[in-house]
């Protein structure tokens, strides 16, 4: 009943949220500035710039209305109220006329680190750029294997963790060093890699070594770049390739279901959410979690946001094994019994800091907001990423 009671709660939340999110109305900052167009027509140091076939392609989403008509700006870049430079930063840029118009990160205002490093829009047409239109969102920091952003990006993600164990459980420190990679395939469809790394550990039970890896796909179910609101859904398989020293390794490998979106909410503000559940092909050596992760950010400069994100994880079925009521959080899997119905709460603050428009480097400390602590005492989450 538990179980049931918390998977309602969350569903309905996130309908009653998106449902509410569905009966506003574009707010345009000044709608005069837009006429309709047959192709995008962009006005840059006042000079009339069409856009390309390759780069409407390349997001084609990204400069049309949610009717599917072009906007075309009848002022430059950089001036008026409606549409200014990518450079400037959310609060005087993007958020005042530029992403809520579709136009931040499209053409001259994208990144130049693919270009760079390969040259043209893709890498043999088959890695693409990073989804443009939601430039404004920074992604989220904590629950790093499956809080998954809705955006289909390219990008290269480091990610440190340093994790405080309670006494109940031998106390000491747990870090992770990993990479995630994910590569946007075509317009709707994103490779995505999201666990791998090394294990250093001071406590008595998890020791040294290799993580699991995963991998899997992530699908654009919807976009609203206007509203700048998105759903996406996809999965994940884990291998059971990890090292038995650091608890990695058990089982028959998991599959990661899950449904991610996001939404600006207010000026400035913006909201992701993900649930999904882990089902382990061998029920024995590892046990099932729901989970649900939730992200708010608001923009205080140019290029710096304050973020806050919550985490739930509910163990839906216990394993036959482990170590008995207790289990291991995002990154293990004990397969423990007596875990049935058990939940953690966490929370975390945090900012992160746009040093250029293709990177995003965040720092976030996590701690339990439930009495259940099991493995987590607290946790600083860093990341860096490096997009196309």
């Amino acid at each position: 009943m538990k179980v049931r009671t918390v998977f309602s709660c969350c569903v309905a939340a996130t309908m009653i949220l998106s449902g509410a999110l569905a009966a506003q109305s574009p707010n345009y900052q000044d709608d005069s500035q837009w006429l309709r167009g047959a192709r995008p027509v962009i006005n840059f140091s006042g000079a009339s710039y069409a856009m390309s076939d390759d780069e409407i392609a390349d997001s084609p989403t990204a400069a049309r209305k949610s009717n599917g008509s072009y906007f075309t700006s009848t002022q430059p870049f950089g001036s008026g109220s409606g549409n200014v430079g990518c450079d400037a930063g959310c609060s005087s840029g993007c958020d005042a006329g530029g992403c809520s118009e579709g136009y931040c990160g499209v053409g001259t205002c994208r990144p130049g680190l693919g270009s760079r490093l390969f040259g043209g829009a893709g890498v043999g047409n088959w890695i693409q750029r990073s989804e443009a239109g939601f430039d404004c969102f920074i992604s989220p920091i904590t629950n790093p294997v499956y809080f998954e952003d809705p955006r289909l990006m390219t990008e290269a993600r480091g990610i440190f963790l340093q994790h405080r164990a309670p006494i109940a459980v031998g106390g000491g420190d747990v870090q992770l060093y990993a990479l995630q990679l994910r590569a946007r395939l075509s317009e709707n469809v994103a490779f995505i890699a999201t666990k791998d790394g090394y294990i250093r550990s001071t406590n008595p039970v998890i020791g040294n070594g290799w993580a699991d890896t995963a991998a899997g796909l992530k699908f654009a179910l919807y976009r609203d770049v206007a509203r700048q609101r998105m759903v996406s859904g996809g999965f994940t398989f884990e291998l059971a390739s990890g090292e038995a020293a650091a608890l990695q390794g058990n089982g028959s490998g998991n599959l990661n279901l899950f449904l991610s979106s996001g939404a600006r909410i207010l000026n400035g503000v913006n909201w992701i959410g993900a649930s999904g559940i882990r089902a382990p092909m061998d029920r024995v050596d590892e046990s099932t979690v729901f989970y649900s992760s939730q992200h708010l950010s608001k923009n205080i400069g140019a290029r710096t946001w304050l973020l806050t994100e919550f985490n739930l994880q509910n163990w839906t079925r216990a394993g036959g094994g482990g170590i008995p009521g207790i289990e291991g959080g995002d990154l293990f899997n004990f397969g423990s019994t007596g875990v049935a119905g058990n939940t953690i709460v966490t929370n975390a603050v945090g900012v992160k800091f746009k040093p250029r428009q293709n990177s995003e480097l965040g720092v976030a400390f996590e701690y339990p907001l439930t009495e259940r602590r099991d493995i987590i005492d607290n946790r600083i989450n860093v990341n860096w990423i490096l997009r196309y």
